[in-house]
């Protein structure tokens, strides 16, 4: 079964996009297959080296998590490139994508959760 997770929402500042990646590495972790798509202020979750406070959750790392539990992150291309962040400052692992792959993603996911 595959569990599309689609974040609008910046990694800080509101919980659901740190909520959704804790229901996602639950899935991954039980053996679901996961896919991420970031878009939107969402993509700002892919940053890579993000520094928060001892003890705050890191999104960056959640994401890691993610990759490293066999899911797919993908982030919205032009939503990078409007907000200046090049590939190279993604989350290793993280991919840069576009609406077609998010399209053919939704199409074949048996789930689409949308935080």
């Amino acid at each position: 079964m595959t569990n599309l997770f689609v974040f609008n929402d910046p990694p800080y500042g509101t919980e659901r996009s740190y909520n959704g990646l804790r229901l996602a590495i639950a899935l991954a972790m039980k053996g679901e297959r996961v896919q991420v798509f970031l878009i939107g202020d969402g993509v700002a979750c892919a940053k890579r080296g993000q520094k928060v406070p001892p003890g705050y959750y890191n999104i960056d790392a959640m994401l890691r998590n993610v990759l490293r539990h066999g899911g797919a992150v993908c982030v919205c291309g032009s939503c990078i490139d409007a907000r200046g962040i090049s590939d190279s400052e993604l989350v290793e692992g993280a991919q840069r994508s576009s609406m077609d792959e998010l399209t053919g993603w939704t199409i074949a996911a048996d789930k689409v959760l949308v935080f």
